[in-house]
């Protein structure tokens, strides 16, 4: 089976930091199937925070020795700015441990409230391997419901579709997430699906995660 490029725009877009000015954030999520490691940072170069650089690294580990195929590192560096608290576009280099480079363009779309987050971010990109333009677009949601002023239940869901030359499947994948929040840090439950190829490969895995902002 072909590897097919992972773009895990998941933190590169922020979740209940994205309107924080500087911060970094790791998270390991580890189960049946695989497990994952990422690190999110990002921190403005301006005094009135209209541009920031946004760095994501991960790595991706599937356990069984038959799924070998599918384990991916990769580091992406984005300069994003900021229209305003809501809007931000930017362009990135992503490198991929399989795929090399490309170049990318994305305009982020946020939407929040209190307790909801909502984050929409349509890309744009061009393979240097392939030679060939692609599309993606990645949804994100998170909900908080405090139990005190401590203590609280998190809900979010992350969802990606990318595709080649704008109409062949290549990679997409859905990420949900349970659990409590306590003073920065995070522990739950969850559920990673993933879909391979034109003719999609189905991955799944469940297992714990646990999210730390630094």
């Amino acid at each position: 089976m072909k590897k097919i490029v992972i773009i895990l725009s998941v933190f590169i877009l922020g979740v209940t930091n994205s309107l924080k000015a500087q911060f970094t954030q790791v998270e390991l999520f580890t189960g049946l199937g695989k497990t994952d490691f990422t690190l999110y940072s990002s921190y403005p170069i301006n005094e009135k925070n209209t541009l920031s650089i946004a760095t994501l690294a991960f790595f991706q580990k599937f356990n069984k020795k038959a799924n070998e195929s599918f384990d991916e590192a990769g580091v992406q560096p984005t300069l994003f700015w900021n229209i305003n608290r809501s809007v931000a576009v930017g362009p990135s280099i992503y490198y991929n441990s399989f795929a090399g480079y490309s170049e990318r363009l994305s305009v982020r779309l946020i939407l929040k409230n209190s307790r909801a987050l909502f984050v929409i971010i349509p890309t744009v990109a061009h393979s240097e391997q392939k030679k060939a333009v692609y599309a993606e677009a990645f949804a994100q949601f998170q909900f908080n419901s405090p139990i005190n002023d401590k203590v609280s239940l998190r809900l979010n869901g992350q969802f990606l579709t990318i595709w080649d030359k704008f109409k062949t499947h290549s990679r997409s994948f859905q990420q949900l997430r349970a659990g409590i929040s306590f003073n920065d840090h995070q522990l739950g439950i969850g559920f990673d699906f993933d879909q391979y190829g034109p003719d999609p490969i189905e991955k799944s895995s469940f297992g714990l995660y646990y999210r730390k902002t630094l």
